[in-house]
Parts: structure tokens; C-alpha cells; sequence
């Protein structure tokens, strides 16, 4: 299914659990990739799912991922700022790659990057495309991004109600990646309070479209750790997975008192 890795660090107000999992699917080669790095006790976690041609996806991934890490540890700050500098970097490393080689030159990649200080129980993200972050809260899901393709703006301007993303046929249409020209257009969600009980995903399309938020809060309810919950995650997409089905990420941070 995929490799996973757990730690468990101790702030000073909440205690963090996470736990991670990435898969190739029925894909030849995985083009999503994540990351994360510590400092001024801040915790950086970076996720980025590629696309434009079969090496292309996967370098537009580890590209994105690696220079949105590299632009926090430059100014490890839980703020608007550090969030902004983290889709810049990843922007300007990507345009720079395709300038080089012509061969890249389709490459591009989503892009979420979420901001935890533990010690002032606080946190913050943004994103670029589809990934996704949520939030748990008192056992119920909240969707805290929106997503930039087609199918969501049909969707916000009524012209496809009550109808979900996951089947939606412009579903994986982007209006908006990194990669892409201009400066990427990327949805802020500035600093807010974390509260012992809260939860939070970070998946890309491979996940969240294979899982609905009905399933996330029934797996959730019935875990006792960050471990437990992904492996159920992972398992309920397993269930209801078809041929073809598209590299899987996930990062879960489960907070505790």
C-alpha cells in the first residue's frame, strides 16, 4: 500500500501525534511527495502532488516540496509571511527548473503547506490547486481549503449544485498551480487556535477522492491514534479503489492535552 513513519514530539501546551503515508497506486511512478522540517518550534509539513509528463510530475513534486521547506528554515515564523515565502520559493524554483531544461517544461505541482507551533497551540496553512486541508473538531470534519479546479468554481457558482467534486468531470481541471505562469494565486488561512481534540489531514486528490467526509469522521471516531486513524483511511479508499487509481498521500496531526 505504501510506506508510513510516525513521531511524537512534546510542546509545551498540546502534544502532537503524526503519522504519514504516501503509495504509487496503479501508477508507474509516484509524482506526489511531502516533507517537513522543525524550528523556532515550528513544525513545517509541505505536500505536493506533480504532473506534466511521466518525470515530470515527480520532479515538479520534490521541487516544490524541498524549496517551500528550504523558504521556512530561511524565516521559521507561524504567519501570513513565512506562508507566503513558502509559494514563493516553491514558484520560483519550479519556473527556474523548466527554464533549464526543456523537457520539464509542462512540469507543475499542487501545493499545501501547514504551519503548527505546538507551544502556542496555533496553526496556519495555505494552497495552491488540490490538495487538501481539514480540520476535525469535536469529532466532525471541516473542508479549510477550497479547491482551484474547474469543477469547484462550477460548483460555486451554482451552475453544478449539490453535486461533489469527487465526480464532477472537470474534477482535475486546475485554474490554479505551481508551475503554471504568473505567480500562483494561493488561498491563505491565516494563524487560529488548536484545542486538545482537534485533528488535521493533509491529503492529496489519490486520498480525498476515494474517501468522503462522512467516512473521515466514522474512522476518526473509532481511532486511538494518528496510526490508527490513516491506516483506516487508507483502508476505506483501498475498499472502494478501481484499476487506474492515482498516487495517494496523507499526513495526519492528532492533538492531545
Amino acid at each position: 500500500m505504501g510506506s508510513t513513519m510516525n513521531d511524537r514530539f512534546q510542546p509545551t501546551r498540546l502534544s502532537i501525534s503524526s503519522a504519514r503515508i504516501t503509495g504509487i497506486g496503479d501508477r508507474d511512478v509516484n509524482q506526489d511527495a511531502f516533507g517537513e522540517s522543525y524550528a523556532a518550534g515550528i513544525g513545517c509539513y509541505v505536500m505536493a502532488d506533480g504532473a506534466g509528463g511521466h518525470e515530470g510530475g515527480a520532479v515538479a513534486a520534490r521541487t516544490v516540496v524541498d524549496s517551500a521547506l528550504g523558504a521556512f528554515t530561511q524565516q521559521p515564523a507561524l504567519n501570513v509571511e513565512t506562508l507566503n515565502a513558502c509559494v514563493a520559493g516553491a514558484s520560483d524554483a519550479v519556473v527556474r527548473m523548466k527554464l533549464a531544461d526543456p523537457t520539464l517544461a509542462s512540469m507543475h505541482a499542487t501545493l499545501a503547506v501547514l504551519l503548527v507551533d505546538s507551544a502556542k497551540a496555533r496553526a496556519c496553512w495555505a494552497h495552491v490547486g488540490d490538495t487538501r486541508v481539514y480540520l476535525f473538531r469535536g469529532g466532525r470534519v471541516r473542508q479549510v481549503t477550497r479547491d482551484h479546479s474547474l469543477a469547484q468554481q462550477f460548483i460555486d457558482a451554482g451552475l453544478a449544485k449539490d453535486t461533489d467534486p469527487r465526480t464532477h468531470a472537470q474534477r482535475s481541471v486546475l485554474y490554479a498551480a505551481i508551475g503554471v505562469e504568473g505567480q500562483p494565486s494561493a488561498s491563505i488561512q491565516p494563524p487560529l487556535d488548536l484545542v486538545p481534540g482537534d485533528a488535521l489531514l493533509v491529503c492529496t486528490d489519490g486520498l480525498w477522492e476515494r474517501v468522503t467526509e462522512a467516512t473521515m469522521e466514522a474512522c476518526l471516531a473509532r481511532a486511538m491514534s494518528a496510526d490508527d486513524w490513516l491506516a483506516a483511511l487508507c483502508a476505506a479508499a483501498d475498499s472502494t479503489a478501481a484499476a487506474g487509481r492515482d498516487n495517494f498521500t496523507g499526513q495526519v496531526l492528532w492533538i492531545a492535552a
